[in-house]
């Protein structure tokens, strides 16, 4: 069985067991266990405003703005990689985000990625952002596909791909080397971890791509597979469910 019908079979069988579970189970939010009214499911409309960005916010960094552009002041002049998101990992959804990657806790995927998609919408009308050609999910290595069961930035890239009728590519890149996890690493050592870990098709003939992934930490991960696109002038940005910003933004 090839990548992309691995990638089908386990999405495919998330969604039967999701149409099971809404079925079987009462409709609560995930945070405050509330009942949630249809047809919202998994998390109530109150605690995903709560944990929504509520002021425009630099793509750079995660830094509040009083307006929205694609960098504040500090960010300018580096014009770092894009990073769109909805919402700060700190603010009440982190918890949520992170049952889906680590529990397949499913049921806050879907009002997360329709936050995400608002996001893009208002950011391309706003000409912040251009819309890429192809959604690229941050791939998973074989082995720890086979121990998780699902690659969480596949499961978002289809919702994502499906509500902007953009195409996703689950093949178009590799990870090379079964790497330690990122957490706990320093940034240096975040950076050895990844070197050469990933590789892009040949075959690859797109000119605007956005990366997708459940969190942006430090975006160490991001900026490495960056690497891959830049080198040939194709341009990339990444798109995420919550950004885990420096936590002395949150202040300013």
């Amino acid at each position: 069985m090839d990548r992309t019908h691995l990638h089908l079979s386990r999405w495919q069988w998330l969604v039967q067991l999701r149409r099971l579970l809404a079925a079987s189970l009462p409709n609560r939010c995930m945070i405050c266990h509330q009942r949630v009214v249809l047809p919202q499911r998994g998390i109530c409309l109150t605690c995903l405003d709560a944990g929504l960005y509520s002021s425009p916010t630099c793509l750079g960094c995660g830094r509040a703005m009083p307006q929205q552009t694609a960098y504040c002041g500090g960010c300018m002049t580096s014009q770092p990689l894009k990073v769109v998101a909805p919402a700060s990992y700190h603010q009440g959804l982190g918890e949520t985000v992170a049952a889906i990657k680590y529990q397949g806790q499913l049921a806050g995927l879907t009002p997360l990625v329709q936050a995400l998609v608002r996001r893009i919408r208002l950011l391309a009308e706003a000409e912040v952002i251009s819309l890429p050609q192809a959604l690229l999910p941050v791939p998973l290595h074989p082995h720890r596909l086979r121990e998780r069961g699902f690659n969480q930035a596949f499961v978002i890239a289809h919702e994502l791909g499906r509500a902007l009728e953009l195409p996703v590519l689950p093949d178009a890149l590799e990870r090379l080397s079964d790497t330690p996890p990122q957490a706990g690493l320093t940034g240096k050592q975040r950076r050895r971890n990844l070197a050469g870990a990933f590789r892009l098709s040949d075959e690859f003939d797109f000119q605007r791509v956005a990366l997708i992934d459940d969190v942006v930490t430090t975006g160490t991960t991001a900026k490495e597979i960056a690497k891959l696109f830049e080198v040939r002038y194709i341009q990339v940005q990444v798109w995420c469910l919550a950004r885990a910003e420096a936590p002395h933004l949150m202040d300013q």
